[in-house]
């Protein structure tokens, strides 16, 4: 037995054929038909012999097969669905026990293989692969891959159909409810679209983008935060969108009527910054000619956001502390002190925490300024997200340089996802508008579009990353994907889109909400 395990990479044919065949269950209305068509497709890219699925029925305690491809002939398609055997038995009751997938390379030398199953004479299993059909309610069934042309199963072929088993279970699954839940399940879907949505609906009018696990943490905590005035630390990497976020918060919140003041802490001196966020006097410096207010001052019941906070000085973190506990300032060269009300939001790329413990930054403000802290992920730990914002990009550019309609290729979105963006979102939309004037009046981008940095991965195999390591994840991404692709071909006309993925258009506006997609 071999434990799949490991992540695989994927050549370009590889990944082409699981598109094709995610393509091909989306586009089949009949179940029959959907899987007479996965099941070929996988005898191509795994060349073999047969490929069967077993499903589980709980109640009776036994396996039955509903499909089997072999040797090009499928006229005994009856008696396979007539066939059960008790779910203890073979290798389908291992996988439902220990719920994963194996590998057997030479089933004669098993015993766990059930030779019972052997059903016709001329058809002798030799080797196998097994993986379970899972759905959220359970495991389904399993799904076989039998008797290898030439060599030996691999691990990486092993996790391919485990991939391709997810969303072979939910069609299974989707088939079997559609007639008698049709209305209960679109209620419900829209009910959970509501529940999970509202507030990325709310904070995409923004421009904050994402559906990965992690951008899902960061609007749980946002929502908690965003109708108070608690002040907030929001940490991350160069580019992640700090001040977006800030903007969200302010703008959302009791405040929004409000005045929202920026300055980056890292941007000016100590005394110019001092200048910038109390003011100062007329005379108080060479070239103070007038009395000027200050940033707090001017936010006065509104909202302070310091960009890059980590950057500020000792001297001026003593300042700001005081103003942040006493309510009140000085300006620069003035004797009056000045109340004030403002809500603080700060930011930083530097792990504050750290610093105070080097001494380079003051625990007492720490404490005072991260009162609600917020981490926004890096893109290289939400790449799920990526082909959303550069959906979110490519309308922006084209509209800005007056350029046509245009779409990602496939292999481009693959190149962009793998890259691990050093500079976040910000580099990300920067190499999306490069492409754009590249591209010109082209209606593609393509890999020749990308910059030498991305086009450097295309020497490798290409990676699906396993999303958290869950294979819904990994299954969520190349449906979202797909629904992506359709929208850009069809230049977001939802009508034509559900036609070529065989669904509803209120499935299709389901899965655009539930995905975030934004056209």
């Amino acid at each position: 037995m071999v434990e799949i395990r490991q992540k695989d990479s994927f050549t370009k044919e590889e990944l082409g054929l699981l598109y094709e065949t995610s393509t091909s269950i989306h586009a089949i209305r009949d179940l029959d038909e959907m899987l007479r068509s996965i099941m070929d497709k996988i005898k191509t890219v795994f060349h073999i012999e047969g490929a069967s699925i077993a499903l589980h029925d709980a109640e009776r305690n036994e396996f039955y097969f509903i499909r089997t491809v072999e040797k090009e002939k499928d006229r005994d398609y009856l008696k396979m669905q007539k066939m059960r055997f008790p779910d203890h038995l073979g290798v389908a009751g291992w996988v439902l026990r220990e719920n994963r997938p194996v590998i057997i390379p030479d089933v004669s030398k098993d015993n766990r293989f059930y030779k019972g199953l052997n059903h016709k004479e001329d058809f002798v299993t030799k080797s196998m692969i097994c993986v379970p059909l899972r759905t959220r309610k359970g495991l389904l069934g399993v799904l076989y891959a039998l008797n290898k042309l030439e060599g030996e199963f691999t691990d990486k072929e092993a996790r391919l159909l485990e991939i391709l088993s997810g969303t072979v279970a939910i069609s299974i699954e989707n088939a079997r409810l559609y007639g008698e839940l049709k209305q209960y399940a679109i209620s419900l879907e829209q009910e959970n679209r509501i529940l999970k949505s509202e507030v990325q609906e709310r904070f995409n009018l923004q421009g904050v983008i994402g559906s990965s696990p992690a951008m899902r943490l960061v609007f749980a905590l946002i929502d908690k935060v965003i109708d108070t005035t608690t002040s907030v630390l929001i940490q991350g990497e160069t580019g992640t969108g700090k001040e977006l976020v800030a903007r969200v918060i302010h703008y959302n919140g009791p405040l929004k009527d409000k005045p929202f003041v920026v300055e980056n802490c890292g941007a000016l001196s100590e005394n110019l910054l001092e200048s910038e966020l109390f003011g100062h006097v007329k005379g108080a410096f060479t070239g103070a000619i007038a009395d000027k207010k200050g940033l707090f001052e001017q936010a006065d019941g509104g909202t302070v956001f310091l960009d890059e906070i980590g950057e500020m000085s000792s001297t001026m973190q003593v300042k700001l502390l005081r103003v942040l506990q006493e309510g009140q300032l000085r300006p620069v060269g003035g004797s009056r002190q000045i109340n004030i009300n403002v809500r603080l939001i700060a930011s930083t790329n530097r792990n504050l925490e750290e610093e105070v413990k080097k001494g380079n930054f003051r625990e007492d403000l720490f404490y005072r300024i991260s009162v609600f802290p917020v981490t926004l992920p890096p893109l290289r730990e939400r790449r799920e997200d990526i082909p959303l914002l550069a959906a979110h990009f490519l309308k922006k550019y084209t509209k800005k340089l007056k350029r046509p309609a245009v779409r990602l290729t496939l292999h481009s979105i693959d190149l962009l996802s793998q890259f691990d963006w050093p500079g976040n979102v910000r580099e990300l939309e920067n190499e999306i508008e490069r492409a754009v004037t590249l591209a010109g009046k082209e209606r593609e981008i393509t890999e020749e579009h990308l910059s030498e940095k991305i086009k450097a991965l295309s020497e490798k195999g290409i990676l699906i990353p396993e999303a958290d390591g869950t294979l819904k994840e990994v299954t969520e991404r190349i449906e979202q994907r797909i629904v992506l692709e359709t929208l850009q071909k069809t230049r977001g006309n939802r009508s034509k889109a559900a036609r070529m993925l065989g669904l509803t258009r209120q499935g299709l506006l389901n899965k655009i909400a539930r995905y975030n997609i934004n056209l």
